[in-house]
């Protein structure tokens, strides 16, 4: 049963605080909504994922693990950074007003399943004994595609998560979709080289675990904004 649309509102209300403290008693006080903080978003991320770290560590296996080779390492990195990019887009478009109930149903799914997928990329790392991060401004090496870290295929820029923020209703929908559209299919084409080429059977099922569920919300995202 999916979550009704005021348990989501709950879920996503803003929580807002006072920029600085009044020092001279003035009630005079401006506050911002708790999503225009990167911060508070950063926190958000970073909470989901140790969360769903130990939601990803009870679902999987304590069977001895093949050594891992570069391409299970740099994928785990980079899409490590890939999803918080997502679960980030996700929670900037539920904070929007007069939005899509079906696309915000797609943007929880995204949240939730991308932050299980985060925590469980972090436990593997931890198990080969490796940073739980790529360290280096360069990306996607181990697939012979050396990028920069930002601009992997299909991340968004700053201004483009920007315009989430500043967008509601339909054109906050569109920029939603088209922005998770791109995104997915840049993870894909990620994905598809860890699924040929992951020495670790776990790290090759999350890659192939993406790229059926990512297809699909795809086709999804492209029939909602069609209509």
């Amino acid at each position: 049963m999916e979550p009704s649309e005021s348990s989501l509102a709950a879920d996503v209300a803003p929580n807002v605080a006072p920029d600085a403290a009044d020092v001279d008693g003035d009630d005079d006080v401006e506050v911002r909504p708790w999503w225009q903080s990167k911060l508070n978003i950063a926190v958000i991320v970073a909470a989901l994922a140790i969360l769903c770290g130990g939601i990803g560590w009870l679902i999987g296996n304590n069977r001895a693990t093949p050594d891992p080779n570069a391409v299970d390492i740099g994928f785990l990195q980079d899409m490590r950074t890939h999803h918080e990019q997502a679960v980030t887009m996700g929670l900037y478009y539920l904070s929007r007003p007069d939005t899509d109930p079906n696309l915000r149903v797609i943007a929880r799914e995204i949240v939730f399943d991308q932050g299980i997928d985060i925590g469980r990329m972090i436990e593997l790392l931890r198990l080969f004994g490796e940073h739980e991060t790529n360290e280096s401004d360069t990306a996607m090496a181990w697939m012979n595609e050396p990028t920069p870290s930002d601009r992997m295929p299909g991340m968004a820029t700053q201004a483009d998560l920007d315009k989430i923020l500043a967008d509601s209703g339909k054109a906050a929908d569109e920029q939603f979709a088209n922005l998770m559209i791109a995104h997915h299919q840049g993870g894909i084409h990620m994905a598809q080289y860890a699924a040929q080429h992951a020495n670790v059977p776990e790290v090759r099922n999350i890659a192939n675990s993406q790229i059926t569920g990512q297809t699909g919300e795809i086709n999804e995202l492209k029939s909602l904004i069609a209509e």
